[in-house]
């Protein structure tokens, strides 16, 4: 069996997560390789787990529910929660607000919008900051190209530089190959923060990958 993160073994697979010290979280100073398992380490849930190039559990999502996909937790390694993400209510087209921690009752980081532009077909959501609902073309912080459903993806910030990456995983020594539910995240330093890049995976997932409606 192809290993998916290099610390396989110490995981029980029982949702016991080993206990760490929480992380602040900014911008990387150097390029982070972060492995997306779309899978939730708890028994008999969906969500997703990241690892760092380590093997090291970085974030995870434990309630990825059919039924509770309007509202996805996004933790760090010890379960403390970084992002709430939730779906935009009474909005034109798919919208998400991003969230610090767990509460929705403060003003949101950020709101992701599905691209809706026939003339840009390579676009496929853009980020803007809070809730604004002004003019995108003078606010978007973050846009987001290239197809989900193949794992090839680039985020660019607003001056255009490469702010983060989806890419499929590549099975070494020849392994088996890798599906769709492994592949890498790689967050370019000073650009991003690895949180909010994998809150933009989670949200891809929504619009173009198996959990849309």
């Amino acid at each position: 069996m192809t290993k998916v993160y290099p610390n396989a073994s110490s995981f029980s697979g029982s949702g016991t997560i080993p206990e760490r010290p929480p992380k602040v979280l900014a911008a990387p100073e150097s390029e982070a390789i972060l492995t997306v398992w779309k899978k939730s380490l708890l028994f008999n849930c969906n969500g997703f787990t990241v690892f760092g190039s380590k093997g090291d559990l970085v974030f995870r999502v434990d309630n990825y529910m059919d039924g509770n996909k309007g509202e996805i937790l996004l933790m760090d390694a010890t379960g403390n929660p970084l992002l709430t993400i939730r779906r935009k209510k009474m909005s034109l087209g798919d919208s998400w607000l991003v969230y610090k921690g767990e509460s929705t009752s403060t003003n949101p980081l950020l709101c992701v919008r599905k691209s809706m532009n026939i003339l840009n077909n390579k676009c496929l959501a853009y980020v803007i900051p809070g809730d604004n609902t002004s003019n995108r073309s003078n606010n978007v912080v973050y846009e987001i190209e290239g197809s989900y459903s193949q794992r090839s993806c680039s985020v660019y910030d607003d001056r255009r530089r490469l702010a983060a990456e989806i890419k499929k995983k590549e099975a070494v020594n020849g392994g088996v190959a890798y599906g769709n539910d492994i592949f890498r995240l790689v967050v370019q330093p000073g650009h991003i923060r690895p949180d909010f890049a994998m809150a933009l995976v989670i949200l891809l997932d929504q619009m173009f990958g198996s959990s849309r409606r």
